[in-house]
């Protein structure tokens, strides 16, 4: 049986496209001017996936770090006053995160930044391209899984 990709092409071209997505991503939050790093960008859109605020293991669990990084970022977006920790209401030594009106401004900043970025990078593409590119990226996401019911889009 031989290999679909014997010489490792397609993967070697995969790991080139997300180094690209990084350094243009990364530009694009430069030129926003948030003054916020990749990671604390990541972890403030994490926090817009939870319904109300979660705990600092929360987030570790979901973006898939060690606590003490997650404690690092959130230094960091208090400091600029985009999170603050909150008393649980229930538990008095359980600490919660939730955005700040300057958090959710700059979650406005950081989608036009990455919509930006997106759109610099499928630039050389056609519609169609756009398209094809779209469901195989979604089926690499899912891995293989089927999709859910008709009508419910994939979130990217």
């Amino acid at each position: 049986m031989t290999s679909p990709d014997p010489e490792g092409l397609l993967a070697e071209q995969l790991l080139r496209l997300t180094r690209r997505v990084h350094r243009i991503q990364k530009r694009h939050l430069e030129q926003s001017q948030l003054g916020i790093t990749p990671a604390q960008s990541r972890l403030l859109r994490t926090l817009t996936h939870f319904g109300s605020p979660p705990r600092m293991a929360d987030l570790a669990e979901r973006l898939e770090v060690v606590p003490r990084a997650v404690t690092t970022l959130v230094d960091g977006l208090e400091a600029s006053g985009k999170v603050r920790r909150v008393p649980d209401p229930t538990n008095r030594r359980v600490i919660r995160i939730e955005v700040t009106d300057e958090g959710r401004e700059a979650l406005r900043t950081l989608h036009g930044a990455r919509r930006s970025a997106a759109e610099e990078i499928l630039a050389p593409l056609t519609n169609e391209q756009r398209e094809v590119l779209g469901d195989l990226l979604g089926t690499l996401i899912d891995g293989g899984e089927l999709p859910g019911p008709p009508g419910q889009e994939r979130r990217c």
